[in-house]
């Protein structure tokens, strides 16, 4: 007995020498109240502290000044009578007199509960924000914080900040080894605090701090630090909008985005060219896309993130709208804002990789905890950034718990996946070699795809009413398909083959676009097989690829002309439409993210004339169901006219579900004025000129159709009825079918 109690008294030595040097990791076994006989003994670590008394805890009243049991600062206290859950305080003195009184984070009991813990570790927990994180709370009615970070490979982890002077022997953290969570209540914690993890790897390496992966609110960069602020409760206003926001992104709708990057859009070079805030956004640039007529605003990645030169795209604080613009609480403003005005919010959400800053998610726990071991797998060549480890099911829980996060506690109508085609493919921008081919030998990565199809059920299932849009440049099939059927079940796609070959075409002299027409008639054979929107994204405005209006050949009105017809072209074609900032008014340099737009281009008639001319294309896609009620359907087109390419000339028709009211599209892509164009169409009656890209209020020569046409009861193009048209050069009109 005596040599077990000399063993006992050894092994916690031992102990509270391991905590003292801040390789203990299971802190709760050495610190706070433990059973001793006929009462407890407590302890506590308190390295700045000379001395240290325990309290009651209601009144205060001293108990009894604590021994050092360890010459660093652990200090304990024998209270006969007293059981575990006896409540109790600190005080604590320190060099020069000063006394502090404080509670003890170690008398606290577990945070997760047992159905958390086994959701968690089943990476089934769809509301894992919840749980994990820094949440500001109140436990047995003492006011702080709760930490909770999953780090299962860690042999130590705790957490630092001012409030501790970033000393990780002070705080660390109980591992609940059922699921590989870390976590501990500390008291007095509140909203703003900042703080980081300090985490020891399987060996007892010390890591890099670690900023939190569920940190709902972080440091502006350069810093890093994450800060306490919780989920917080917001009084929504804005049921009504979503009531109705699945009727706004669904099929037959009209659906405009004006895609934009909020920290460029606009700046204010008055005050150091400092970023606008979120408050500014919904005050500036809600009104100004609702006035546009757009229907939808897609914002590049908002998630935390430390480079600017990435736009976003390579984050690290995928759960923090980022500290540039402002609070979490701003951003929930600036979200109902666009509902207020009836704007439904994109945002581009980046699950395919994340960058290697030493304070992010890479090599987090001492092992290749969200990332792939395998470089083959694991490390993105094009991006130098790390790739997600989407066959495990706790990193694919992260990922997915915070697409619902977004959707359901931001309120936010969808998200715009980036760069799908890189999940999808082993073998992505890889040569023979660099590249590990899944169970079956192929290069589908078989785990990429069951996330995403479980994404999208998810998103579709549980956020009422919001829609996801898939970035993907190959032919893979379905992606906008439901997964019933065997599509990754997104509700969208970009047409990336559409923005690419008819962006070549529009860039050609007129003079030889006769030998590029099938660029913009191949579009067509597979426009219905996915759901798709027409993007003309930030990607083709950057990277010297120059600006839209750059693209255009010929002298200054030419540019300008063959802009307004692609325009035109655009808003006639299947497909919902996506323009990035600056296109509307024909920005004139390339995009940089460094700068604002450049608005002082307005003041010259010809922007202005492309501003007026993208606005009221908006409202006519709106207007007239035609354009936009059967985008994804087969019979919403007719051409009526693909051969001409000699001139350079297409016609086509769209209808919507009243066939009655069809809209007859022709665009031609010459400088030259066709006189007597005749088209043939399917009925009779009179055709409203409703969009010509020539007009002279958009800065063109006027060459029209004196407000539109009656049929003629003579066939053309195998059809019984024609019109004779004018078609203005390098230009496109819409004509809308009225009346008998």
């Amino acid at each position: 007995m005596t040599r077990s109690r000399l063993a006992q008294k050894d092994e916690l030595a031992g102990a509270i020498d391991a905590l003292a040097h801040g390789n203990h990791g299971d802190p709760f076994a050495v610190l706070g109240p433990h059973a001793d006989g006929g009462g407890i003994v407590l302890r506590t670590f308190q390295p700045q502290a000379e001395r240290a008394w325990v309290l009651e805890a209601n009144g205060g009243r001293s108990l009894g000044e604590m021994s050092r049991a360890h010459p660093s600062g652990v200090f304990e206290l024998r209270l006969p009578g007293r059981d575990l859950s006896f409540p109790y305080r600190l005080r604590v003195e320190e060099a020069g007199g000063h006394r502090a009184e404080l509670d003890d984070p170690y008398r606290f009991p577990p945070i997760l509960g047992d159905m958390d813990v086994y959701l968690i570790a089943e990476g089934t927990h769809t509301r894992l924000y919840e749980k994990l994180g820094a949440h500001p709370m109140v436990l047995d009615g003492v006011a702080g914080t709760a930490f909770l970070v999953w780090a299962p490979s860690a042999s130590r982890v705790s957490v630092v900040g001012n409030f501790n002077g970033w000393d990780g022997r002070r705080h660390p953290m109980r591992k609940r080894v059922e699921c590989g969570v870390w976590e501990l209540f500390v008291p007095g914690i509140t909203v703003g605090e900042t703080y980081k993890y300090e985490i020891k790897g399987p060996t007892g390496g010390l890591m890099p701090l670690k900023a939190d992966p569920f940190a709902f609110w972080a440091e502006q960069p350069p810093r890093t630090a994450s800060i306490v602020h919780g989920l917080g409760e917001r009084r929504w206003e804005d049921q009504d909008w979503m009531a109705r926001r699945a009727r706004a992104n669904a099929l037959d709708a009209p659906i405009s985005i004006y895609e934009c990057q909020i920290g460029s859009w606009m700046r204010v070079p008055d005050e150091g060219n400092r970023y606008l805030t979120y408050h500014e956004l919904a005050e500036r640039l809600v009104p100004y896309v609702k006035s546009m007529g757009f229907t939808h605003l897609e914002l590049l990645p908002v998630s935390e993130f430390p480079f600017d030169g990435s736009w976003g795209y390579q984050p690290i604080g995928l759960y923090a709208p980022t500290s540039r613009h402002g609070s979490p609480e701003d951003f929930s403003h600036f979200v109902e804002a666009c509902h207020r005005a009836d704007l439904g919010l994109l945002l581009d959400w980046v699950p395919g990789h994340f960058p290697t800053d030493p304070h992010g998610l890479g090599c987090f726990d001492g092992t290749h905890l969200y990332e792939h071991a395998d470089p083959r797998q694991g490390f993105h060549l094009d991006w130098n950034t790390l790739i997600y480890n989407y066959g495990r099911r706790e990193v694919t829980n992260y990922l997915l718990s915070n697409a619902l996060f977004w959707l359901k506690h931001f309120h936010v109508d969808g998200l715009r996946v980036d760069a799908v085609a890189s999940m999808l493919y082993l073998d992505y921008s890889r040569e023979p070699g660099q590249w590990v081919p899944n169970a079956h030998g192929g290069n589908e990565n078989l785990d990429a795809i069951s996330f995403l199809r479980r994404l999208n059920e998810l998103a579709f299932g549980e956020a009422d009413g919001a829609t996801t849009a898939a970035e993907e440049s190959t032919s893979w099939p379905s992606v906008s398909r439901p997964t019933y059927l065997g599509g990754l079940g997104f509700g969208y796609k970009w047409n990336m083959g559409w923005m690419h070959d008819t962006l070549e075409y529009i860039r050609q002299d007129p003079v030889y676009r006769k030998y590029h027409h099938h660029q913009l008639t191949f579009g067509l054979v597979y426009a219905f097989s996915e759901n798709f929107i027409l993007p003309l994204s930030h990607d083709e405005v950057v990277h010297g690829k120059g600006s839209l209006i750059g693209k255009m050949p010929g002298d200054a009105w030419q540019k300008f002309a063959n802009l307004r017809a692609y325009y035109g072209f655009m808003f006639s074609h299947p497909g919902k439409k996506l323009l990035f900032m600056g296109g509307e008014f024909a920005q004139g340099r390339e995009w940089n993210h460094d700068t604002s737009l450049e608005w002082h281009l307005l003041d010259d008639p010809m922007h202005k004339g492309v501003q007026s001319l993208v606005r009221d294309l908006n409202h006519v896609y709106q207007e007239l169901p035609a354009l936009h009620q059967k985008d994804s359907d087969p019979d919403g087109f007719e051409w009526l006219e693909l051969h001409d390419s000699q001139q350079s000339v297409l016609a086509y028709l769209r209808r919507g579900r009243d066939e009655e009211r069809p809209v007859v599209v022709l665009c031609n892509f010459t400088p030259m004025a066709r006189y007597d164009y005749r088209i043939g169409v399917p009925l009779p009656g009179y055709y409203r000129e409703r969009v010509n890209t020539d007009a002279a209020m958009y800065g063109g020569s006027n060459v029209g159709n004196g407000g539109g046409v009656w049929a003629e009861d003579a066939s053309s193009h195998g059809r019984p009825h024609s019109l004779r048209l004018t078609l203005p050069p390098l230009g496109t009109v819409m004509l809308e079918r009225q009346a008998a």
